[in-house]
């Protein structure tokens, strides 16, 4: 496996992981109404379209 692949791999992983995460802040923010819940479910899903983004401008580099 090369480096890309793996990189790759983890990176797309993370993506998944925040925007799970931010689902979850959501429902926690919906069940509880606590306003932190909301914005950390924002500031997940702008983990996640960073990682998405950073994902896409590796899609032509070879390590």
């Amino acid at each position: 496996m090369r480096l890309m692949t793996a990189h790759k791999i983890l990176i797309g992983t993370s993506i998944a992981f925040f925007i799970f995460f931010s689902g979850w802040e959501l429902t926690n923010y919906l069940s509880a109404g606590t306003g932190w819940a909301l914005v950390r479910s924002v500031l997940y899903l702008g983990v996640a379209a960073g990682f998405a983004v950073y994902f896409r401008s590796l899609k032509n580099k070879v390590l």
